[in-house]
């Protein structure tokens, strides 16, 4: 995948549908980003546009496999071809990181976990949409969701947690089948409801919030105060005797 078939595929009225289902679970979750810093990573220029007016920077870093792609139409560039392990981002500089297309294609999904780590601020939060393993849309391949590595929910949690990120939430999307049938298109609102209530477990993709996992380090005064609990005492030295000469 690339792209020009990501670009594709929601220029088609099966991805318009799903890029529909997907931003209504973003937008009910986080209903607002303003004065944020907000980075996409992969391909997750369709999701942006919610949040463009409110946010104080929105911008999307296209991996250099993937190559990029100009967005926003008619208007100033706002995406850049990187290296998604070595961001060009100043420490603790992101406020929200929404992955798209991103951790399913990456061949260095622990390097760019770490670099994340590394950019996002303290009450930062990371985004991440991936295939769901269970799903339908990960063993078709006319979408973008059916290339790459799928995960499960234990799988999308081990590789964050190996990145000293704590999930936080988790939601399903995209419960209808990959299939561009007129009947199934507009139907997809019906099934979305649906499936969140019969199996949300076999949705098409995984939505996960994760937070960055900081340590926290004993300030000076308090290992002072245990040091002084040992009270160390000096240890008196024996009294010297003297011996007069008869």
């Amino acid at each position: 995948m690339d792209v020009v078939d990501l670009g594709e595929f929601y220029s088609s009225r099966l991805g318009q549908v799903a890029r529909r289902l997907i931003a209504h679970r973003l937008r009910s979750r986080w209903k607002s980003l303003k004065g944020a810093n907000v980075l996409g990573l992969g391909y997750a220029c369709p999701y942006l546009n919610v949040w463009k007016n409110e946010a104080q920077s929105v911008f999307n870093f296209m991996p250099a496999r993937l190559g990029a792609t100009h967005w926003p139409n008619g208007k100033p560039g706002l995406t850049a071809l990187v290296d998604e392990s070595s961001l060009p981002l100043d420490d603790s500089s992101i406020d929200f990181a929404l992955l798209v297309h991103s951790v399913e294609l990456t061949h260095h999904l622990p390097d760019m976990l770490d670099e994340l780590w590394r950019v996002m601020s303290a009450q930062g939060k990371i985004v991440i949409i991936a295939p769901n393993r269970r799903g339908m849309w990960a063993r078709f391949d006319n979408t973008p969701f059916g290339h790459g590595r799928p995960f499960s929910r234990g799988q999308v949690t081990q590789n964050l947690r190996d990145a000293k990120f704590v999930p936080t939430g988790w939601s399903n999307a995209v419960f209808m089948p990959p299939l561009s049938h007129r009947f199934l298109l507009r139907s997809a609102p019906a099934i979305e409801r649906a499936g969140m209530w019969i199996s949300p477990g076999f949705s098409g993709v995984l939505i996960v919030e994760a937070t960055k996992q900081i340590y926290s380090i004993p300030k000076t005064p308090a290992l002072k105060s245990r040091l002084r609990q040992l009270n160390p005492q000096a240890a008196s030295a024996p009294a010297l005797q003297t011996h007069r000469r008869s």
